[in-house]
């Protein structure tokens, strides 16, 4: 029998906690997955308050993302500056939510693609995409971004939302 394991808890708080034979969320982490996954948040984590920071301190490169038809850029920008240092701090300092924080961070990642999507239709150049192919490999990175968020986080293999009660299935 295993014993649950937090899924924020990490190889030290968790020594002969559970077996490995389990579920994902009943294994205590070891540090072959617990340390990649930690270093995982902390370079999201690190990229987005990179970003959210320069949104805020030089916004104008970031005006190339922005669709022509979309809305009061600036204040885009400045409320996307806000969101992506609010989520870098989410990533590293919410633990008993993680998973939660992941799919907000991986939903993030595809509510903004349609910025990147425009950068590349438009062929405006920034932050050194200058070129339809840069512009093209960038593109393929916020896939691997959205990856990397639900893996570190654990979000795919976590149930967030509470499940339906079976009272409640054929009542609809």
């Amino acid at each position: 029998m295993t014993t649950p394991v937090p899924e924020n808890a990490g190889p030290s708080e968790t020594a002969g906690l559970a077996d490995t034979t389990g579920p994902a969320h009943t294994v205590a982490p070891s540090w072959a997955t617990w340390l990649p996954r930690a270093i995982g948040r902390w370079i999201l984590a690190a990229i987005l308050l990179v970003a959210g920071l320069s949104h805020l301190g030089n916004p104008a490169p970031f005006m190339a993302q922005v669709p022509p038809w979309f809305p009061a850029p600036a204040a885009t920008i400045f409320i996307s500056g806000v969101v992506e240092i609010a989520l870098a701090i989410a990533l590293v300092t919410i633990r008993r939510k993680r998973a939660a924080v992941g799919w907000i961070v991986a939903a993030y990642f595809v509510v903004i693609f349609p910025g990147n999507i425009s950068q590349f239709v438009t062929h405006t150049s920034a932050f050194g995409l200058d070129t339809d192919v840069a512009r093209g490999i960038r593109l393929l990175f916020q896939p691997l971004l959205v990856i990397l968020t639900l893996w570190s986080t654990r979000a795919w293999s976590t149930r967030v939302w509470p499940r339906r009660h079976a009272a409640t299935k054929g009542n609809g």
